[in-house]
């Protein structure tokens, strides 16, 4: 454990801090270019906000993605003849699994992975209560590392929608889906949501909402390190930017500090200069093309490819490779 992090605990023990968090937050904040991890956006504060975007007009991806998923669902569900598990990867409110349960009805087992482990264990409660034959295990883990899953007799098949693939980089999307293959073994499958390019009007508004409910997400990663780590981040002084590069593909989502202002977190100064940003996440937009080209270095051949209604949105099921 860091000094200031044993210094803090022995001022309150009932104060706790997560190492790999603090560890994180000091050199996302130290470095030259200034950056936090999009996975610590989601303590149960912002699942909550998430949930509020997913309902927005603005946010196309959820709306489009959920229309989509009954119609890939019913096309897989004849794959599936023996006992299935189900794997979902930062499964947040688990809203998205139920068409797959609806459709293939081999499911015997659902693990659904989050790292915000309130978050998910409520939306568990609801889910086993609409499903009380499939058997639900929560996982309270980061999804980005190795989780060990139980013995299973039958298929596998890893869930992972909402364009979540699109906030790693294209080389990071590579390393995840190659240790997703190792993870559900060789015979699985897995089926992935990916947000396609289309024009940066729309791509502006998905992330720029107008009742700012975004910029609220955003900027609940400042509050998270003030609630967890005592620190003193005056948020009003930071602005949400969301922008399409177009150039990379990717929305890219920054806070933007307003004036030159140092904070501190656990003793450890850190200063900003006026415009100065942390970059917070990038969302990777792909043509199917594009993606069939990185899944193929992965692990997995695609097997099948759904497109909404103006190509707003893609779903691949993808189809584990016998040797990797």
């Amino acid at each position: 454990m860091s000094q200031a992090l044993a210094t803090k605990q022995e001022e309150n023990d009932s104060y706790e801090v997560d190492q790999s968090f603090y560890e994180d937050v000091i050199s996302g904040l130290t470095g030259t270019y200034k950056t936090l991890s999009p996975k610590y956006f989601y303590d149960e504060v912002g699942s909550r906000f998430f949930d509020e975007i997913c309902e927005l007009e603005e946010y196309y991806p959820y709306q489009t993605e959920l229309k989509l998923l009954p119609r890939a669902a019913k096309d897989i569900a004849d794959i599936f003849l023996k006992p299935v598990s189900i794997v979902e990867f930062g499964a947040g409110s688990l809203l998205k699994i139920r068409p797959l349960f609806d459709e293939i009805k081999q499911v015997r087992e659902f693990i659904p992975i989050d790292i915000s482990g309130e978050h998910l264990n409520q939306a568990c409660d609801e889910l086993r209560s609409e499903f009380p034959n499939i058997n639900i295990q929560a996982r309270h883990a980061d999804f980005c590392r190795p989780v060990d899953l139980p013995v299973f007799r039958g298929q596998r098949l890893g869930f992972f929608p909402g364009s979540t693939i699109g906030n790693f980089t294209p080389d990071q999307a590579s390393d995840f889906l190659l240790s997703a293959r190792k993870t559900l073994g060789k015979d699985a499958f897995m089926l992935v949501g990916v947000d396609t390019k289309k024009t940066p009007e729309l791509l502006h508004n998905a992330y720029n909402d107008t009742q700012g409910v975004t910029a609220k997400f955003n900027k609940n990663i400042l509050d998270r390190i003030n609630r967890e780590m005592n620190a003193d981040i005056e948020t009003k002084n930071f602005d949400h930017y969301a922008f399409y590069n177009t150039a990379k593909g990717r929305i890219e989502m920054h806070l933007v500090s307003k004036k030159k202002q140092s904070i501190d977190i656990l003793g450890k100064q850190i200063e900003f200069k006026t415009g100065e940003s942390i970059h917070t996440e990038c969302s990777y937009k792909y043509a199917p093309e594009d993606f069939t080209a990185l899944v193929s270095t992965s692990g997995w051949n695609v097997d099948q490819v759904w497109l909404a209604d103006k190509d707003m949105f893609s779903m691949f099921l993808l189809r584990a490779k016998a040797v990797i």
